[in-house]
């Protein structure tokens, strides 16, 4: 089913909530961002305990009016498109099905023993900071790098693990537990912070030859930290190509060429 076959409101609904390149689909976006990043703030407000003691009933009232905003949201998209089950299972449909989700889990659990269960739910509603990624042109290029270079990215990770473990093994054998060095799983702990640069400090090396390996360990971490930029920048310059804001009426998919005249993804007419 394409878009021709969608009811006229279907159609009209669907150009509203999923083409930003119209009157109204700006409108749309905006408030849809607008409300997005306010319920994200009531979220970030409502982990602060003295905020919430003083306006602890102000800021349930706007989580409630946010989850059904979204509510609405997520209905409708649903029924702008012509196989729903494509938007459903979609990143963004996951992502906009978990906005709302914590919020009415969380009328289930409201004794006090399952207190840390309602702390995770209401801590899972930042995941509303992911569907702005769906407003940003450049995401579906990025993803479509980060697509292409998965292979690469994972046998460079393969690499990674494999030196913090021999390393991890060698400090382990060098330094010992009298130097913080308990076990091999610590002592890759401190290889990968090491080679990442990071440094806690929390274990160090105190004998010359495992600070002369712990030296080769951080100059060796700033030539492979810009490694996978260097794969995932490569898949971008090879993969960038003009796309426009078109959404497919049947999977909802973005990211279509803006020559494009069928949907890349399931081969409906745009």
């Amino acid at each position: 089913m394409n878009n021709q076959q969608l009811s006229p409101w279907r159609r009209r609904l669907h150009t509203i909530i999923f083409e930003a390149d119209t009157r109204a689909g700006k409108a749309f976006d905006i408030a849809l961002i607008i409300s997005i990043v306010l319920s994200v703030f009531v979220v970030l407000l409502d982990s602060i305990a003295s905020v919430n003691s003083e306006h602890g009933y102000l800021l349930q009232t706007l989580e409630w009016f946010f989850t059904i905003i979204f509510s609405i949201e997520y209905i409708l998209r649903i029924l702008a498109v012509s196989t729903p089950r494509h938007y459903i299972f979609s990143f963004f449909g996951i992502i906009d099905l978990l906005a709302v989700l914590p919020t009415y889990f969380s009328l289930f659990f409201p004794g006090s023993q399952v207190l840390m269960v309602v702390r995770l739910l209401r801590v899972l509603r930042i995941f509303r900071v992911l569907k702005l990624a769906k407003f940003l042109g450049e995401s579906a290029q990025l993803m479509k790098a980060l697509k292409a270079s998965r292979r690469k990215i994972t046998i460079f990770l393969f690499f990674i693990l494999t030196i913090v473990s021999i390393m991890g093994s060698v400090m382990y054998l060098i330094e010992g537990a009298e130097n913080g060095f308990t076990s091999i799983p610590r002592s890759i702990y401190w290889a990968i912070v090491t080679l990442t640069t990071v440094g806690y400090g929390d274990v160090s090396p105190q004998t010359p030859l495992g600070q002369t390996i712990a030296a080769l360990i951080m100059i060796l971490g700033y030539a492979i930290i810009a490694v996978p930029t260097g794969i995932v920048t490569t898949e971008m310059t090879k993969s960038f190509k003009n796309v426009n804001t078109q959404s497919c009426p049947n999977c909802s998919a973005e990211g279509h060429d803006d020559d494009a005249v069928y949907c890349k993804y399931c081969g409906k007419k745009l």
